[in-house]
């Protein structure tokens, strides 16, 4: 689908996108448009990882801190009261939440064992979602008669796959379904990124050989041991590292499987019709470049 014309993109009256990149720059704002239309369906890997995948743990995570407090371990224990995360296409936050960050139990860390076989835990459910976008685009062609297939797809795709590997399980099977879009920000993007999540940082999942380099850097120049270090620090520390880790490889992927966009371009896009006038222009230029 990469190599189609732009003109064959605005012809098409059964588009098919999944959009990939960092978080924060327009996946989720071009997904609620699209959806909104009514010709677009919409399938977020993050809402079905944090629903089909992760969804008892994520509960049995929350029912775990209740349960440490007397009052309502005794009215869950008499199933007085039930506790269920709202994870909606807007609110992943109970992802996030359990994942969470290692270091420091009494500052709301998590043990770096227990925290390692979370972010294992959450790598197997990406991948599994991220194979189930086949079965979604059939559903929604043949259950819900949508033209228009949109799929946003977390930051942490591109840990996953090798974009130089033409037989990539991952990719190949992503790219027979859809035409896959980088979003490439700039570097005042990238800046911006850092500024938003030092004023709130949020738990990300790692390659395991990047988590196990970063950790121990981290360790070393802190000069601290595992449980005493801060979960915030580690994280804002890692995240302009991740940042740098993830460019080349989301180059990579657009390069040998998909497309590149500008984050720039894309919040202009305010309408479907604009959004489409992106995408052909992207596929015209990989056209010539190709």
């Amino acid at each position: 689908m990469r190599k189609i014309s732009g003109d064959n993109w605005l012809g098409s009256k059964a588009k098919k996108i999944i959009l990939f990149g960092m978080s924060g720059l327009g996946k989720t704002h071009i997904s609620n448009m699209l959806r909104e239309t009514k010709d677009w369906y919409h399938y977020s890997v993050d809402y079905r990882i944090g629903t089909r995948y992760l969804g008892e743990a994520i509960d049995d995570n929350l029912k775990a801190e209740a349960m440490k407090v007397p009052v309502l371990r005794e009215q869950l224990l008499s199933d007085s009261i039930f506790i269920k995360s709202n994870i909606s296409f807007n609110n992943l936050a109970p992802v996030s939440y359990f994942l969470g960050k290692p270091g420091n139990e009494a500052l709301g860390g998590l043990s770096i064992e227990t925290y390692k076989d979370r972010q294992n835990a959450f790598r197997d459910a990406e991948i599994s979602a991220l194979l189930d976008t086949g079965h979604f685009v059939d559903r929604a062609q043949n259950l819900y008669d949508y033209p228009n297939f949109i799929c946003d797809t977390g930051g942490s795709i591109c840990e996953w796959v090798d974009a130089h590997d033409p037989h990539d399980p991952i990719l190949k099977a992503l790219s027979d379904q859809a035409l896959l879009v980088w979003i490439k920000g700039s570097e005042d993007h990238t800046e911006e990124l850092v500024r938003r999540f030092d004023r709130a940082p949020k738990p990300m999942a790692y390659q395991p050989e990047f988590l196990d380099a970063i950790w121990s850097e981290y360790l070393r120049e802190k000069g601290v041991s595992s449980a005493e270090v801060n979960p915030n620090d580690f994280i804002r520390y890692t995240y302009a590292r991740a940042l740098a880790h993830r460019q080349p490889r989301y180059q990579a992927m657009a390069d040998n499987w998909g497309i590149t966009v500008r984050a720039k371009d894309i919040a202009k896009a305010q309408t479907p019709e604009a959004f489409d006038a992106v995408i052909a222009h992207a596929l015209d230029q990989a056209v010539t470049r190709h």
